[in-house]
This record gives C-alpha cells, structure tokens and sequence, in this order.
C-alpha cells in the first residue's frame, strides 16, 4: 500500500519516525512530506533523511504572527501538489498545520477512493494562551479550516483524550481514537542517588510563554521552607533568565545544565532529582506534554498541574503528585513525608507508565487496533 503522511512541523518528529518505522515493518511504501522550516530553532534544515521529502518553506520568526499563518499556508498548498503526483492510497494527515486539513478534506472530496487519515498532535487556536481572542477572527477562521474539514477523514487519532472531548460534538460519527505521543524504549539504567536531607527537581524543555512560573516559584518556595531545593534545568528559552530569577529569588539553588539531547547526560541529571516539573500555565489546554514523556521514559516522577490524562494518570497510577492552586502546603508536607524506599517505588511505577502506554511497542498496537478498525 502507498502511504503518504503530510506533516508540517519536526517538533513532533519522534512521532513521525515512530509512523514511519510502524508502516514500513509492514511492507508499505512511505514517503513523508515535512516543511523544511525548524520551528523551534527558526533555521532551514540542510540534513536529508531517508523516505522524507523536505519542502521549501517561508521563514518567520514570532510563533504568533500572520507570517506563521502565511508560511503554513503556502506550505500546506506546496505539500498536496506533491501529494496530486504521489497518488497516496493512504493519505495520513498530521494537524495543525490547520491548512493541512484544508487541503487534504479537498484532496479526499476529488479522490473519494482513498483513505484519510486526521492526526490531531495539537488544537489551535484552542491550546494557545491568548485568552478570549481565540473566539474571534481571525482565530475563528483558523480554527474552521481545521474543523470543516474533520467530517471528510475515515479515521481521526488524537493525541490525548481530551481533544476528544472539546471536540466531541465535531466527531460523534467518526471513527476515532487516542493514539498518545510515543518514544523508543532507551537502554540505560536507572540508578537513583537521592538526598534525603535536600529536595532535587527537574525542569526539562522550552521555556517559553506558556509555561507557568509564579506557580513553580511558589511551589519550590514551599519546598524549600522545609528542605534546601535545587532545581536543575534542561533546555532553553525566551524566559529562561525569568525562570533562573524567580527561583533564586526564593532562595532556591538553581544549576542550570542548557540544552542536552543525549540521554545518558539527561539520566544522571534525572537520577538526582525527586521529581519532573510538568506545570503549564491554566489557560493552555492540552492533556499531556512532550516532556511528560521524557520523564516517564527517564522513570522520573513528575509534580504536575496538567488537566485530564496526565491528571488522571498520575493519580491512578501513582507516579507523582497533581498540584493545584490551592494544594501547595498540603502536597509540600506530603511529599516531606515520603520516605526513600517510596521514592523508589514511584520510580518503577513511573517507567511501567511508559513501557504500557508511551513505548514504541505501545504505540504500535495502538496503530495495529486504528488500522484495523479504518479499513472494517
């Protein structure tokens, strides 16, 4: 079978190989059309890949802005262009971009024989924290270019249960299902060596507007009126210098470790800390984060305040504690409470977490069962 996935963005890269590795196994042809932009790091990219076509994409530089727009756009109609002379008899399409579901509802009204497949990675404007101007132009617009186009796919995967839910009404007749984001299994053991006398905590990933701040200021203030608290960050950002002020000016520690993509680095960073830091900002809503599974993955527990899946994951499964606007001194004298042998515990619980529902191999019988039930 020919299979064509139209994705927009590498932030969700890991998943895309993840799809490609998954169709391959199973004999298909595969070619992935992807923008040449880096969204993150605002550069072209040079390096080929295998099965990818990386198209020509306008530039831009502010993530809200209409140049975004326009260069998502104009990508969108370059990608289906491809698409008209690949004949894809799977048409998998990764959204947002919304313009991508434009193109592939009208691609799949002209060629009613195929199968299309919706990937909802992302809501826009629904996760974006812009308040109220979500719900007018030319927001509105952009969101129906996502949401007029829902009715033509045969299958739509989220990305997490809660898209479902605020877009019920949009998918009570569509085959669906959550499909949640995913990373290889990494060979690398985990040997904590936790201080008992201190409290270590991670923060991993962008630092950026969305994240919320003041909340992980007062909660390691909490902690560190009991213990002396030491937040290590992995990554980078436009408020990075805000975050680094704010926690010193609770008299916190703070070692920041920049940017570290290699995975044992991360591990022994990891092995110090008690837990991950998962704490967005209240009107960003989303039901789970990439770096969620990086900490599952490193068997790191994590502090969260993200609603629905996380929430309800770290409870059921007790992984980690879910914070609240009202639960700081209450959590605090909780967690001060814990003693080392269930730390430990918390660890393992936390890397089953992973192997059961955001390992490759998870990911993949979620596939098997989406496949099966897009072609009965």
């Amino acid at each position: 079978m020919k299979v064509v996935i139209v994705t927009c963005f590498d932030t969700y890269e890991d998943r895309i190989d993840l799809l490609h590795e998954y169709f391959c196994k199973r004999g298909d042809e595969v070619t992935i059309i992807q923008s040449d932009f880096r969204h993150f790091k605002k550069s072209k990219r040079i390096e080929e890949k295998p099965g990818y076509i990386f198209v020509n994409t306008r530039t831009y530089n502010k993530n809200l802005s209409i140049a975004r727009l326009r260069s998502h756009y104009a990508y969108a109609k370059k990608a289906f262009e491809l698409v008209e002379n690949l004949k894809p008899e799977l048409l998998y399409a990764v959204i947002p971009a919304n313009s991508i579901a434009k193109f592939a509802g009208e691609y799949k009204k002209n060629n009613n024989d195929i199968k299309l497949v919706f990937d909802l990675v992302d809501l826009w404007p629904e996760t974006m924290p812009i308040g109220s101007m979500k719900y007018f132009p030319p927001f509105t617009f952009w969101r129906l270019m996502r949401d007029n186009s829902l009715k033509f796919a045969d299958f739509i995967i989220t990305e997490c249960n809660l898209y479902q839910s605020i877009l019920k009404d949009l998918l009570k007749n569509s085959k669906k299902d959550t499909v949640y984001l995913a990373k290889k299994e990494i060979k690398i053991v985990n040997n904590s060596v936790l201080n008992e006398r201190e409290f270590h905590l991670c923060y991993l990933g962008s630092i950026n507007n969305i994240i919320d701040i003041q909340q992980i200021k007062n909660f390691i203030k909490a902690m560190h009126e009991i213990k002396p608290t030491t937040l290590h960050i992995i990554g980078d950002g436009e408020n990075r210098n805000l975050l680094i002020e704010e926690i010193n000016s609770t008299g916190a520690l703070v070692k920041y470790h920049s940017k570290l993509y290699d995975a044992a680095e991360k591990q022994l960073i990891f092995d110090q800390c008690h837990f991950g830091l998962n704490i967005m900002k209240k009107d960003v809503c989303v039901g789970l984060t990439m770096k969620s599974i990086d900490y599952f993955q490193h068997g790191l527990p994590i502090i969260n305040n993200i609603q629905a899946d996380t929430a309800g994951i770290v409870e059921l499964y007790k992984i980690g504690f879910n914070l609240t606007d009202t639960n700081i001194q209450e959590l605090v004298y909780e967690i001060t409470n814990i003693d080392l042998e269930q730390f430990v515990e918390m660890r393992k619980n936390t890397k089953k977490v992973f192997n059961d529902f955001f390992s490759s191999v998870a990911f993949n019988k979620k596939m098997n069962v989406v496949i099966k039930e897009l072609y009965e």
